[in-house]
């Protein structure tokens, strides 16, 4: 009897363990690598990875520093536009965006299905379906694509949009230029009816960042704002010197966010109020990404950045060829990251050091990493997915 009992709570421990991890990759802060369950896909679902953009995806266990050199071409899919939207990967698909939304298989890069429009926004996929904003001459509208064959669910109408969705508990948050102002939306997920809009005093191109019921995003009017993410009310905005189109990224309490008057700011999460700021060299619309302690994000002045994250202290810079308005991407002691020098690089996370770069034919998007591959989009129109030999 004792032994059937034993073995009845190791099995629920093993069950619970499962769901666990099942649901973690969403939800845990990128620190160390975790090692997920060989039979578990890791999904990159929307801009800069989770809902309060660290950029970091804690579960990649395949590419580090002892292989990433070894990186080849694994496929490239060639499009009809440039791409300047990040790829979303989810369940076995990576959805970009271009002058139309592709969903492609991840493993091999075969065209599942594609809808036209115009879009530099980065695809957000969040039960079964898939979230963009487009662009329409000076008009625009949040897109909902069913995952699986990319039929229209909703559609609402809004200014152009460059900002990329947000998806968290049930409501799509996104932000717009709306002609002569700003507009960040929350939508209801499921219909596309409004739930709340406020309007800056500036066009929205940032991506809303949302952690612990707050919406974290930058507007051209020189500030960063901290919304209740229920009623859009406002809690605190912090004027920086110039337009912020990079994206916030939330971690431990404490907004990370670049803004073209050259810095990169670390603002109090509750407050608002300023903790450090670090000048670079050029404007900043790179979105930081956070982990282990440090922020690595690009400039204008043609360098990756990586600083401690408590005090804003150098830690190391890296010089690519061209601007860097590329977000970084983080995984197992790695950072990808492209250039208007049309390559992308891979970083030691510790040091800066060059481990591998790949040129392209244009300037390249923000990658994404997930299963051991890269993903990262071109204005050469083509989305390049690189991986392990014999993986």
């Amino acid at each position: 009897m004792k032994f059937k009992i034993a073995c009845w709570l190791s099995l629920v421990l093993l069950i619970a363990l499962f769901v666990t991890v099942q649901k973690a990759p969403a939800q845990i802060p990128c620190g160390p690598t975790v090692t997920p369950l060989p039979t578990l896909f890791v999904n990159w679902p929307q801009f800069h990875y989770n809902l309060a953009h660290s950029g970091c995806n804690p579960y990649e266990s395949i590419l580090g520093p002892d292989n990433v050199r070894n990186l080849v071409l694994d496929w490239k899919y060639i499009t009809f536009g440039g791409i300047n939207s990040s790829p979303a990967v989810a369940n076995g698909r990576v959805y970009v965006a271009s002058v139309y939304v592709y969903a492609l298989n991840a493993s091999t890069g075969a065209l599942m299905w594609s809808y036209s429009v115009v879009s530099d926004s980065s695809p957000a996929v969040a039960n079964g379906v898939v979230y963009v904003g487009i662009e329409n001459a000076h008009t625009g509208s949040v897109l909902a694509l069913n995952a699986g064959t990319g039929a229209l669910i909703w559609e609402y109408g809004t200014g152009p949009i460059t900002s990329s969705p947000t998806v968290a508990n049930g409501v799509v948050y996104v932000g717009s230029p709306d002609l002569n102002f700003g507009t960040v939306y929350a939508l209801n997920a499921d219909s596309g009816a409004l739930v709340w809009e406020y309007r800056t005093g500036g066009p929205v191109s940032s991506s809303p960042a949302v952690d612990n019921g707050v919406v974290y995003v930058g507007s051209d009017d020189d500030n960063v704002y901290a919304l209740n993410a229920s009623t859009g009310a406002l809690i605190w905005e912090y004027a920086t010197g110039n337009v912020v189109s990079s994206s916030p990224a939330v971690a431990n309490g404490v907004v990370y966010v670049g803004s073209y008057d050259q810095n990169v700011y670390a603002l109090n999460a509750s407050t608002g109020a300023l903790i450090w700021k670090y000048a670079t060299g050029n404007a900043v619309g790179s979105s930081p990404a956070v982990a282990n302690g440090v922020v690595y994000v690009g400039s204008d002045d043609q360098n990756v950045y990586a600083l401690n994250a408590s005090s804003g202290a150098l830690i190391w810079k890296y010089a690519t060829g061209n601007a860097v308005g590329s977000s970084p991407a983080v995984a197992n002691g790695m950072v990808y990251v492209g250039s208007a020098d049309n390559n992308v690089y891979a970083l030691n996370a510790a040091t800066g050091a060059l481990l591998w770069k790949y040129t392209t034919g244009d300037w390249v998007s923000s990658p994404t990493v997930a299963n051991g591959v890269v993903y990262v989009g071109s204005r050469d129109d083509n989305l390049y997915a690189f991986h392990l030999p014999g993986h």
